[in-house]
């Protein structure tokens, strides 16, 4: 299976936070492929310089560093995706998540996020 990570469970499965269960088992399973879109990227470039999140390190170090040692994908935004988000029901005004949404649609991923908003897109969800 392939899996999304929305910006927040990128950033608890890099600082050892818990995970439910289930995600964690997915996680440790090798057949399974996740990815980190370029736009949780942004967003964790904008949050840190706005002193909004806290890292031990700059964010163009630690994000590559800390994706390729779980093993996490990068996905760039694509012009497709980014162009699916006017297609998008305007449930979430988050423009992340917006376009998140919209990736896992055009690639059929699945995402792995807390939100309980992002499931009334119709796109597949794991929490």
């Amino acid at each position: 299976m392939r899996y999304l990570l929305d910006t927040c469970t990128f950033i608890w499965i890099v600082e050892g936070m818990a995970l439910p269960h289930r995600v964690e088992q997915l996680f440790r399973d090798p057949d399974n492929e996740f990815f980190l879109s370029a736009a949780s990227c942004w967003e964790i470039a904008m949050k840190y310089a706005l002193g909004r999140l806290p890292l031990s390190d700059a964010p163009e170090r630690i994000v590559p560093l800390r994706r390729a040692q779980h093993g996490i994908l990068p996905l760039p935004v694509d012009e497709e995706s980014a162009l699916h988000i006017s297609r998008l029901p305007q449930i979430h005004r988050d423009r992340t998540d917006r376009l998140l949404v919209a990736q896992a649609v055009v690639h059929g991923l699945t995402i792995v996020t807390p939100d309980e908003r992002i499931p009334q897109y119709g796109v597949r969800t794991l929490w």
